[in-house]
């Protein structure tokens, strides 16, 4: 198991991605969310933190998603492409990436150009039932692509 941390430029990466918002809000599918992209049981719309709490659940939260990538990924990676995993773990979740042709195409071959298809291929979400693509994940997953491959 590879024992990677997220670096400083992919915290703010998250950061950026993700925004801080100290009341609970609904996001784009319309999951609680707060803070810097925080979701959970323990997230219920009225919910209010404080900007030093959101930094506590993002660290809490990246530790799981370093956790996840750490575990998953079996090829050596730069810290750019770690940094990008744990980005779109934190967005997408665990279980997508685990179960992602993202990441097979990665446990292959790391530097394969067909890695940044496959991060454009999330960018869908289920609105009313329906399954939409959504602008704000197009451009997300470019970014993270691009940090990939930086």
């Amino acid at each position: 198991m590879n024992s990677y941390k997220i670096s400083v430029r992919g915290i703010d990466f998250i950061k950026n991605e993700e925004g801080c918002k100290l009341k609970a809000y609904r996001d784009q599918v319309g999951v609680p969310t707060i803070g810097i992209g925080h979701t959970g049981p323990d997230v219920f719309m009225g919910k209010t933190i404080t900007s030093a709490e959101a930094l506590r659940l993002l660290d809490s939260d990246l530790d799981r998603f370093e956790a996840c990538v750490n575990k998953c990924v079996t090829q050596p990676l730069t810290q750019q492409m770690f940094d990008a995993c744990v980005s779109f773990a934190f967005n997408a979740g665990e279980g997508a990436f685990r179960g992602s042709t993202l990441l097979k195409v990665i446990n292959k071959n790391p530097r394969d150009p067909d890695i940044r298809k496959q991060f454009n291929r999330w960018v869908f979400g289920t609105r009313n039932g329906e399954k939409v693509k959504l602008p704000v994940l197009v451009a997300r997953r470019e970014r993270e692509a691009n940090l990939y491959f930086s």
